[in-house]
């Protein structure tokens, strides 16, 4: 396990590795999600062997700190994250990231490119204030004191099911709802717009179940290549695995 400050009081962002071919590819989960979990059986593919591989767990999730002074808005997040790459000497890496953590990986992308070559962003939210779908936990609805002192958590983990539940329950309620607020209030410009002004290699992955997404032309004009993922719903890694790794280790 490495480790690396990331607010300057000594909290630590964390990931687990395992060493191959530069350039690295990092795993970044979604909202009350851990990389591990979500793409340790991707990863393990001989598609995708060979190579450096991170698995980060963005602060308040998982085996990261959770300060509770930490604002855990997308930005943060971003700054987080850049600082596991910088302590890790990781460069031109390619991000696959998910829901949430395609946002946090699109505002890295636009904050410090030289860390980004590539973009795999599944399901990332592209807009503020997305409506509710299935990747949607309802966290936002609540106050912050709603959420953490008087049962919010305990009735979204009873909302999204046994599977999400599992390692939303292995992440902070503060950190949860702030990175939940920060998420539907989104980015100036928006995720969508910074996507769509980035150079590196794009790939959006939209599960066929989930219905359409919003603007794809606009995305593809961009230069953004989206693929309609057949039999999948929000977490794709999961419900199609063999189209997802074959678009991991897609060379465009």
């Amino acid at each position: 396990m490495r480790q690396a400050e990331f607010d300057g009081k000594g909290s630590c962002i964390r990931w687990t590795e395992a060493t191959g071919a530069e350039p690295a590819r990092v795993y970044v989960h979604g909202l009350g999600s851990a990389s591990t979990v979500y793409n340790a059986h991707i990863a393990a593919r001989p598609e995708l062997a060979g190579r450096r591989t991170l698995f980060v767990d963005l602060p308040g999730h998982g085996i990261s700190d959770r300060p509770a002074d930490f604002g855990y808005t997308l930005e943060d997040h971003a700054d987080a994250l850049a600082a596991a790459l910088d302590e890790a000497g990781v460069t031109a890496a390619e991000l696959v990231a998910h829901s949430m953590g395609g946002a946090v990986a699109i505002v890295l992308a636009h904050r410090r490119p030289e860390l980004v070559s590539r973009l795999v962003l599944v399901e990332a939210n592209l807009d503020p204030y997305p409506p509710v779908k299935a990747g949607s936990s309802g966290i936002a609805s609540y106050t912050e004191e709603e959420y953490v002192e008087n049962g919010g958590h305990a009735r979204v983990l009873d909302k999204v099911g046994p599977s999400w539940a599992a390692t939303m329950r292995l992440a902070d309620p503060r950190a949860l709802h702030r990175t939940a607020i920060g998420l539907a209030r989104g980015t100036v410009p928006t995720m969508r717009h910074l996507l769509e002004g980035l150079t590196a290699d794009r790939v959006y992955l939209q599960g066929a179940l989930s219905g359409e997404l919003a603007n794809r032309e606009g995305l593809e004009a961009a230069g953004v290549r989206v693929v309609t993922v057949p039999g999948a719903g929000h977490n794709v890694m999961f419900d199609n695995p063999d189209v997802f790794v074959a678009e991991v280790a897609e060379k465009v």
